[in-house]
């Protein structure tokens, strides 16, 4: 077995014994334990009661974090003429049609969220393949697919975050920085859990939310109590 280092294991020492307790006790300990080098980032695991190898039972959907998620976001937008214009005014990264599909399909991924008008649809849909493995691809039902394409940009931009459930029925996302005050993270864990118990979807049979843990981006994660969680 691999020996632990110092700082892992002092970590691991922190938490052990620690489960099911308050968000704000969670955070509170992550953020005591956070030692890297540079602002790690809070995330979040749910697991939940669905199986999303059934269509009524997949999970996903969009939430705007009220106190955003320190990261910085690149934003890519299929769109001509106006919306092309709207797009850039906004302050998207990377705007472009047929070029940008090129830009794609040579492996140049410099996004993190892709927007679409559902004109630039039939070009898109040429990269499922590439964007769809990646979380990329614009749906409809989270919004990136639109004619606003500034609002679009604007909210990606502003603290959004797409969830969607993995085959094991897990969630995982980012809901800030350990650099925030620990209110301010407390209020982005409760509003992502929040949007994911109402995006319920109609498949699911008895035990929805099941399991929220947190952790750092290096350190290991802590179980919280689903009271805490889901409470406003």
């Amino acid at each position: 077995m691999a020996k632990l280092g110092k700082r892992t294991k002092a970590a691991r020492d922190a938490f052990a014994g620690k489960e099911n307790i308050s968000v704000e006790d969670a955070l509170a300990l992550i953020k005591t334990n956070a030692n890297a080098k540079f602002d790690e980032t809070i995330e979040i695991a749910m697991n939940l009661g669905v199986d999303p190898r059934h269509a009524d039972q997949m999970v996903r959907g969009v939430v705007t974090l009220p106190n955003g998620t320190g990261k910085t976001v690149r934003v890519a937008v299929f769109a001509r003429g106006p919306k092309a214009d709207e797009a850039k005014e906004a302050g998207a990264d990377i705007v472009g049609a047929e070029d940008l599909m090129e830009q794609v399909q040579q492996g140049r991924i410099e996004f993190d969220r892709c927007i679409a008008t559902p004109d630039m649809m039939p070009i898109v849909g040429r990269l499922g393949k590439i964007l769809g493995p990646r979380n990329l691809m614009p749906n409809p039902k989270v919004g990136t697919v639109t004619m606003d394409v500034a609002e679009a940009v604007k909210s990606a931009k502003g603290g959004q975050v797409q969830f969607k459930v993995e085959k094991a029925g897990v969630i995982h996302a980012g809901v800030g920085k350990v650099s925030f005050e620990p209110a301010q993270l407390a209020e982005n864990v409760r509003a992502f859990v929040d949007a994911v118990a109402k995006a319920k979807p109609s498949g699911a049979k008895g035990a929805y939310l099941k399991k929220v843990s947190l952790s750092s981006t290096m350190g290991p994660g802590v179980s919280v109590d689903l009271t805490s969680a889901t409470q406003g």
